[in-house]
């Protein structure tokens, strides 16, 4: 392979990466790029988790064998069957040497670069009817992220030294996209995510809400939406100082997020200020009102604060046609303005008081500017 080729190559498999939008689009496009520039059939990335002891698996490319899949969820193989990973790390890198990658073939020792090595790769190779790999290590901030891994079927040429120099310059440009996408995953979540509680912030609320009324109106699923407001803040704030006030937000986060669990898959947030949501996808509205009851009680036992005014909506109820997200926040943030003003120790629920049910009638009010609001909802 020419040097223009493989210069093209490179710039192939950064675009690639950098094109990419979220983590698995940046990993395919890394294992994608590699197999193309190795000619390859197949290559995999995968990253080294310290804390577990394995290598795990992140993207498949290419022809894959039995049982492999694009995107593995439990495909995970113990470090010490790979050794290399750690001894490369420890004994060349700290020295000052530098990560290189080398070949293993299906003949194993003696038909490889390292053959006094990898039973297990391979194994792997013979297995799988593959006839030859590259391996290279990724490396991020000086440690070792993972591995980069190139394979050709029995017949095609073998890998040599020269494609194990190049797999090295091509496992250099994946860990630079690595970390691009991890900068920017870590932007993502700052920008989604309340800084003094932890939870998602009402950006990632309103993406979120936005796509499950979509999926109510496509497919029928039940959405709910728990408006929580922390009674007593000001008053702890103003005794107290802020800095409590921040301590009794906390935990009613941690409160919050605790609840939340018990509806899989449930997105718990701090709107802001004193005002908190809990985004529920799929459990009945029964579901939810039982976890926003249990919520309501464990507020109560909290040593700061005097409990929360809780309001639930859900498409599960009669509260007629949700077609909007700023629906169905205005009928939460209605249920949740009459138990604040009724201070109910309980939630207080749309739609479930009768066909004229005030919290509906209240919502459906404050969406009519000509008869005038009686509180001014959230405008989405």
């Amino acid at each position: 392979m020419g040097q223009d080729v493989r210069l093209r190559a490179v710039v192939a498999l950064a675009q690639g990466m950098a094109a990419a939008h979220t983590p698995r689009g940046s990993w395919r496009a890394a294992a994608q790029g590699a197999r193309r520039a190795l000619d390859g059939s197949f290559a995999a990335l995968s990253v080294w988790e310290r804390e577990r002891g394995r290598l795990r698996v992140l993207a498949n490319a290419g022809e894959l064998a039995a049982g492999e899949e694009e995107f593995p969820e439990d495909e995970a193989y113990p470090v010490h069957q790979f050794p290399e990973i750690t001894e490369f790390l420890h004994e060349r890198w700290a020295g000052g040497g530098e990560p290189h990658a080398w070949v293993e073939t299906a003949r194993g020792p003696g038909g490889g670069e390292r053959a006094g090595y990898c039973h297990q790769r391979v194994a792997a190779l013979r297995r799988r009817g593959r006839g030859c790999c590259v391996v290279a290590p990724i490396v991020l901030r000086g440690r070792a992220w993972g591995e980069l891994y190139v394979a050709r079927p029995v017949g095609a040429p073998v890998f040599d030294r020269a494609d194990a120099d190049f797999a090295t310059v091509l496992a250099a440009v994946v860990a630079a996209g690595i970390a691009q996408t991890e900068r920017l995953e870590e932007a993502r979540r700052l920008a989604f995510t309340d800084s003094l509680t932890g939870l998602a912030n009402r950006r990632a609320v309103d993406v979120r809400l936005d796509e499950a009324v979509e999926r109510h109106r496509t497919e029928g699923v039940v959405v709910s939406l728990v408006v929580c407001d922390v009674n007593g803040l000001k008053q702890v704030n103003d005794r107290l100082g802020h800095a409590v006030g921040d301590r009794l937000l906390e935990r009613f986060g941690s409160l919050l997020s605790l609840c939340g669990a018990m509806l899989p898959g449930a997105l718990a947030a701090r709107l802001g200020g004193d005002e908190f949501c809990l985004l529920s996808v799929g459990p009945t509205s029964d579901e939810v009102v039982r976890v926003a009851d249990e919520l309501c009680v464990r507020a109560y036992e909290l040593e700061l604060g005097e409990g929360v005014a809780c309001g639930v909506a859900s498409t599960g109820d009669p509260i007629g046609p949700v077609r909007s997200a700023r629906r169905l926040f205005r009928l939460a943030d209605a249920a949740q303005y009459r138990a604040k003003g009724a201070r109910a120790v309980k939630p207080v629920v749309a739609g479930r008081e009768g066909a004229d049910d005030p919290v509906v009638r209240l919502a459906d009010e404050a969406a009519a500017p000509a008869r005038g609001e009686r509180r001014r909802f959230r405008g989405r």
